[in-house]
């Protein structure tokens, strides 16, 4: 993981936002991959807010993207929002 890469969560209702800060690498991926994995029950919409973050890796944005699917699958919905966010939503359609 990027030595700085950290989530913040917070729920409210039934959504949870989660804040990611910090560069975005591989590692990173597979953190965010496996807390939305452990939570995603627990809320009907995520929102992941990308403004926080600085660098997002190539290779780290892949291991999301290719990963994303068979982690959330189709009934949790899914919403990216801030300056990085079509940098890291598998779609743009994700964005806001």
């Amino acid at each position: 993981m990027a030595s700085n890469f950290r989530i913040s969560t917070h729920q409210n209702s039934d959504n949870l936002h989660l804040k990611l800060a910090g560069d975005f690498d591989g590692t990173s991926a597979w953190e965010l991959l496996n807390l939305l994995k452990k939570d995603c029950g627990r809320a009907s919409k995520i929102f992941v807010h990308c403004s926080c973050l600085k660098e997002i890796d190539p290779f780290g944005r892949d291991v999301f993207h290719n990963n994303i699917q068979s982690v959330i699958g189709e009934a949790i919905f899914l919403l990216f929002t801030g300056e990085k966010a079509r940098q890291i939503a598998p779609e743009e359609r994700l964005c806001i």
